[in-house]
């Protein structure tokens, strides 16, 4: 027998080699070349040359039909929001996340409140709902339909990881909506390699694409994750599908954010919010007001900062602490921000504001399990760190807005009035913010009192309460 054909293909950037090497010579990984045999594609494979329609030639731009994409509305509020208002008809959606984060969860609730109802544009019912399942069981799936309260007979659970078995079943059945859970489990007897390798994920993904697109059926695909964090496999797969999702959250919290990095269909950078509860994923419709909820209104340390989450504003504490070391270095920790960022408004502390962090720790943490990134949070950052080294709690009815530059001057941020709009309708009365803006701030809602600062120093002695006898730190 002969010996099979084999290559080496690379699971980061989906280049090919003719021989193993340490280094991928065209992304410069490490260690991620893995051998695939090269079969032959039989006649007429999908894909192939002789697949291709006859007769379909190029189209003026005015003579292509653009009608029949409504968008199917989705009951999940927070789903809806990241997906762009609704799904489109055939189009290609991946979800990714930590395991144990909630994808299934929220696929499966997905699959619920479609099943319930819906129907296809021109107003005739469209078949139900199917669930493809290659890494458990459908008594497993059972199970957890069971505790979410799920038992619709509209939807198909079928547990099954052969391609082609898949096609066949989805020819069959004509869903509404078909959920693969997960796509490196598939795999296709005309790849001569195991399922999750680099050719199978690419081929399969493609597959199923074009099934979708043909039929105009929307489709969910579940990807995992590396121990970095990325979507595993090819990173043509992304490129591929019209929606890339993730789902993040801490384990040890109940929030989880279902955040959007690509959208065809939508704007991207879009964040919906969900509680893990015992019920599955409940959607939260207030963030700010949940992430504020335990907060001590006069306790030393804590901020508040106005953050934006794609087009959504979010409220959120961001507390300190600082002690004096026990060590030559100090250090400097963060959860939920930055942490050069972190390195930098510490500096700037240091010597800009006339803040004493020589000689002391400094942690920093977003309440809630949320990561954020941008510098608009420098200015809570500042305050909440000198409200600690000082003793001194910043103003209860003050939110902050700001980033913080090199020499101590408070920068201008995007979306100030949206983000001065949320402060207020949580019952802030007063926002700090660049002297520089304040003045161009056309109006401030009702009872809300717009405060400028120029330099970081400056916003800290407004943001603190005064000092009682004997209280300040230092």
């Amino acid at each position: 027998m002969p010996k099979p054909k084999t290559r080496y293909v690379c699971s980061v950037c989906g280049s090919a080699q003719p021989k193993w090497q340490g280094k991928c010579p065209d992304c410069g990984e490490w260690n991620t070349l893995v051998e695939t045999i090269i079969a032959e594609a039989p006649p007429g494979r999908v894909g192939s040359p002789s697949a291709s329609p006859a007769g379909v030639g190029p189209l003026a731009l005015p003579d292509i039909a653009a009608d029949g994409y409504e968008r199917i509305p989705v009951p999940i509020g927070e789903l809806s929001r990241v997906l762009g208002g609704g799904i489109v008809p055939g189009s290609v959606v991946l979800i990714s996340g930590d395991p144990g984060i909630g994808k299934s969860t929220l696929l499966l609730q997905l699959c619920a409140v479609l099943a319930e109802g819906g129907t296809d544009r021109a107003g005739a019912g469209r078949g139900p709902v199917l669930y493809v399942s290659g890494e458990e069981s459908a008594s497993q799936i059972k199970l957890r339909a069971a505790r979410l309260g799920i038992a619709s007979p509209n939807i198909l659970v079928l547990a099954e990881t052969h391609l082609e078995s898949i096609s066949a079943h989805i020819e069959k059945t004509q869903p509404r909506l078909v959920v693969v859970d997960s796509v490196q489990s598939i795999y296709s007897d005309a790849i001569q390699s195991a399922a999750g390798s680099v050719t199978q994920v690419r081929d399969c993904a493609a597959a199923l694409l074009r099934l979708a697109k043909s039929q105009t059926f929307p489709l969910f695909l579940v990807g995992h994750v590396t121990k970095e964090g990325a979507i595993a496999g090819p990173r043509v797969l992304e490129h591929m599908v019209d929606t890339v999702l993730y789902l993040e959250g801490e384990r040890f919290h109940s929030f989880r954010l279902l955040r959007s990095v690509k959208n065809r269909f939508g704007s991207t950078n879009e964040v919906g919010v969900f509680e893990m509860a015992e019920r599955g994923l409940v959607e939260v419709k207030n963030p700010s007001e949940a992430f504020l909820a335990e907060r001590l209104p006069n306790a030393a340390g804590s901020a508040i900062a106005v953050t934006m989450e794609g087009t959504r504003p979010i409220l959120v504490e961001v507390q300190a602490l600082t002690s004096a070391t026990a060590f030559a270095q100090p250090r400097r920790t963060g959860n939920g921000v930055d942490f050069n960022r972190l390195l930098l408004v510490t500096a700037v502390l240091s010597k800009r504001a006339r803040v004493r962090l020589s000689d002391q720790d400094v942690f920093v943490n977003v309440v809630g399990g949320l990561e954020v990134e941008e510098p608009a949070a420098d200015l809570a950052i500042a305050a909440a760190i000198a409200s600690s080294a000082r003793n001194r709690p910043v103003a209860a009815d003050l939110a902050l807005i700001g980033e913080v530059g090199l020499s101590g001057e408070l920068r201008s941020v995007g979306q100030l009035s949206r983000r001065i709009n949320e402060a207020a309708k949580l019952g802030f009365t007063r926002v700090l913010v660049p002297k520089t803006v304040a003045r161009k701030l056309e109006r401030s809602p009702a009872g809300l009192e717009v405060l400028g600062a120029r330099t970081v120093r400056e916003a800290i002695e407004m943001a603190l309460v005064p000092a009682a006898p004997g209280d300040e730190a230092g």
